[in-house]
């Protein structure tokens, strides 16, 4: 109860602070859902631009413009990309590809969608995500799992950017 209440707060905070444009702490959400008709894993991502753009400068040591009118192609690549080493997913115990589908923009926050296709059930999901942690040590990165209808939540950090559910 405690944990939800938390959660709560800072999705809270989260989209309080994006309304207003700027933000003073460091969270990432991200949303994964197990549709067992579909036998996929839909995954949502909602990070701060800013915070992505630097995190790509970084990493990639190139400008990038994502969530503005000069964004390119080849920002996206570089996101896809900063993505798939930073955000990983291992159900039942194998490594999974996601497959990038789109992103949109709201405010600051750059909301992207992945799946994960030919999931026939899910014992276990493993998940490892250090996305911003290298250029914001206090970035949190919340994790929420649906799993036919059965939900729980992760917390990642620098101190702990791996995590397992089950």
């Amino acid at each position: 109860m405690i944990k939800t209440i938390k959660i709560t707060f800072l999705l809270f905070i989260f989209f309080g602070s994006t309304a207003m444009g700027l933000h003073r702490f460091y969270t990432a959400i991200y949303q994964i859902n197990y549709v067992a008709e579909k036998k996929m894993i839909q995954i949502t991502t909602r990070i701060f631009a800013d915070d992505l753009n630097d995190a790509l400068k970084n990493q990639y040591h190139k400008n990038t413009f994502l969530g503005t009118e000069k964004e390119t192609p080849e920002d996206i690549v570089l996101m896809k990309k900063y993505l798939s080493e930073n955000f990983k997913l291992t159900v039942n115990g194998k490594p999974q590809d996601m497959n990038y589908l789109s992103n949109e923009v709201e405010d600051n926050v750059i909301i992207c969608y992945l799946n994960i296709k030919d999931v026939s059930k899910i014992n276990s999901l493993a998940i490892e995500n250090s996305i911003l942690i290298e250029i914001h040590p206090e970035q949190q990165n919340i994790i929420q799992f649906n799993n036919n209808g059965t939900k729980k939540s992760l917390l990642l950090s620098s101190e702990t950017t791996k995590g397992m559910l089950k």
